[in-house]
């Protein structure tokens, strides 16, 4: 035998030894999906968000009148202002889930890429963000149904907004769950990345509107809540930006807003998963 042969040889796996595929992207995702739908906390928190935001809804929609100025669309989705705590929660507990229960060294060791599993991560929580939101969106058109049958507005598709509102919705959902996710994973801790993302999401835009001005106004602008401009119709919006001191958004710059946010916040995740150890 020539040493050619003999390291070919040396190279060439035994025989009858099975071929195991590595961690390919596929698998990763389908572990992800595993873990978010076995912990049975996950789907009552999805239920929860439904609930609560189609009996927001039915609430806020008893107290609209034809002449407030609001259309029906925002009769279906006002329900959003509590759900978005749901959403935020849903992705800070997927987030941290590794390292409180202290599977990240093992899920790591079997992923060292590490980012493949943020990326599957990411990819679940959506998808389980945009299902319970148009769950929601469903749940909420029908217990609005009465409403809307007496003195609240209709919901007409005509309405310039009212098409966009309601898929607002479900965007604005999946990027405040995605938001939690970079968070959980960031900080670490389900109470540090919730906290967070209340300050953020909810706290610090009804701080500032109580002292509307321009560098206020300028601020509110920058904050993840500005997503909510997707939910407003034309009529709310053109009032909103006549209101304001700072800069007038629009509905698609309001998705920027709390798009550019998910986007940083990933990348700081994604940087201290990759360069920092796990416990």
């Amino acid at each position: 035998m020539t040493t050619l042969d003999a390291g070919r040889a040396a190279t060439r796996p035994p025989r009858g030894a099975p071929t195991r595929p590595g961690p390919t992207f596929p698998r990763v995702l389908a572990a992800e999906w595993t873990k978010l739908t076995s912990v049975p906390s996950n789907p009552w928190l999805a239920l929860g968000t439904v609930v609560v935001t189609a009996g927001t809804a039915y609430g806020l929609g008893l107290f609209v009148r034809t002449g407030d100025g609001r259309s029906g669309s925002w009769v279906v989705v006002s329900g959003y202002v509590v759900a978005q705590l749901g959403f935020l929660v849903l992705g800070a507990v997927v987030g941290t889930a590794e390292h409180t229960t202290g599977t990240a060294r093992t899920t790591f060791t079997a992923v060292p890429r590490r980012l493949p599993v943020l990326g599957a991560q990411a990819v679940v929580v959506a998808v389980a963000a945009a299902v319970t939101a148009v769950v929601a969106l469903g749940a909420s058109y029908l217990a609005t149904t009465g409403p809307r049958a007496g003195e609240a507005p209709a919901v007409d598709l005509a309405v310039p907004g009212t098409a966009r509102a309601l898929a607002g919705f479900v965007v604005l959902a999946v990027a405040v769950a995605l938001l939690g996710l970079a968070l959980g994973m960031l900080l670490r801790r389900p109470a540090d990345a919730i906290v967070t993302g209340l300050v953020l999401v909810f706290l610090a835009d009804f701080v500032l509107a109580a002292n509307p001005g321009a560098a206020t106004d300028t601020i509110r602008a920058a904050l993840p809540s500005a997503g909510a401009r997707l939910l407003q119709d034309d009529a709310a919006l053109a009032a909103l930006d006549t209101a304001t001191h700072g800069p007038q958004l629009g509905p698609w710059g309001g998705g920027a807003v709390i798009g550019a946010w998910v986007v940083v916040a990933f990348c700081a995740a994604g940087y201290r998963l990759g360069r920092h150890d796990v416990r």
